[in-house]
């Protein structure tokens, strides 16, 4: 069965985009791979984030991870600090990462510009510790978006050089994997091309009903068409992108006509919009809520996950150590 490696950072809630990006997915392929799903707290290192909150942000990943549909018994859900194999080789792999690529990567720059008074050497060797968490399973397979596949690509070459430096065939070169399908970008509902966390702009997976209610009749609007099958704006636009995936098919076409006729009446539009993300947001909340506190739950499912991972890790890092010369006695 090929192997399929997948995480995110430790920042917080999962939100609606989130949800339809990645994770509706992955609970499919749970039954068809040997998957392997974690909260990556180490990389949360390189913006210093309160010590308060980490424990917190962590706990609500994998809550939320259980509550959209991942089955511990079904894939491997562990936490990247319980896994001590991957800061040591983490370190190994440095050796061969250079600074000069390095430091010429986008996301390096990019947030050395926005965390200029922060540029530490996590930043700097961020590429190496994301191409560890892939290659310490030797997975064949990452579920990426298009913005993340220079670091796919990094990933492959830091393992053909660590295969071709000790004349082994050791790493696989991983592959972007996209689900068959064209990839779901959920739009904000600021109107802006992407939901995220740092816009501000999410409707979380915790949100209760009034929270949704009240996020959707702010999205932003117009005074609406002013003639018959005219082209959306990209902030209408994208409340029919979110309509599209939330709602029935005749429920979208019905807008549509609307649109088209110009007769659209937004807050008939946001009305049935915030009732259909409900729909799909409430059950995954009311399991949110009854998982959250569920401490011994919990200590279950992170447990047997670090004892899965470290299996798998450990055959990695024993095998790559003994290519690199280091022997017991």
């Amino acid at each position: 069965m090929q192997t399929v490696l997948s995480g995110i950072r430790s920042t917080g809630n999962l939100h609606l985009g989130n949800y339809y990006g990645a994770l509706r997915n992955f609970i499919k392929m749970q039954h068809d791979y040997n998957c392997y799903f974690f909260v990556a707290d180490y990389h949360s290192l390189t913006t210093h984030p309160d010590p308060k909150l980490l424990h917190q942000n962590v706990k609500s990943v994998i809550t939320e991870y259980l509550a959209a549909g991942l089955n511990p018994d079904l894939c491997t859900l562990y936490i990247q600090s319980d896994v001590p194999e991957i800061p040591e080789l983490y370190l190994l792999l440095n050796m061969h990462a250079y600074m000069g690529e390095l430091i010429k990567t986008p996301s390096f720059k990019e947030k050395a510009r926005k965390q200029p008074e922060n540029v530490n050497a996590g930043l700097l060797t961020y590429p190496v510790l994301m191409a560890v968490d892939i290659l310490i399973h030797r997975a064949d397979f990452v579920p990426v978006g298009k913005d993340q596949e220079q670091h796919i690509e990094l990933t492959r070459k830091f393992g053909r050089r660590f295969n071709h430096f000790y004349g082994v065939e050791f790493f696989p070169e991983p592959q972007a994997f996209n689900f068959g399908t064209d990839l779901i970008k959920i739009p904000g509902l600021d109107g802006s091309g992407k939901m995220g966390k740092s816009e501000g702009n999410c409707i979380y997976l915790k949100d209760d009903p009034k929270t949704i209610e009240k996020k959707v009749k702010k999205a932003l609007t117009d005074q609406g068409p002013t003639e018959p099958n005219q082209q959306k704006p990209e902030y209408i636009e994208n409340l029919f992108t979110i309509l599209r995936v939330v709602s029935a098919p005749e429920v979208v076409a019905h807008f549509e006509d609307q649109w088209n006729a110009c007769n659209i009446r937004y807050g008939d539009l946001k009305k049935q919009l915030a009732e259909d993300i409900i729909a799909v947001v409430n059950p995954i909340r009311e399991r949110i809520l009854e998982i959250e506190n569920n401490t011994d739950y919990l200590h279950r499912v992170t447990t047997m996950g670090a004892e899965k991972a470290r299996e798998s890790a450990k055959k990695t890092l024993s095998a790559a150590k003994e290519i690199m010369g280091f022997r017991t006695f």
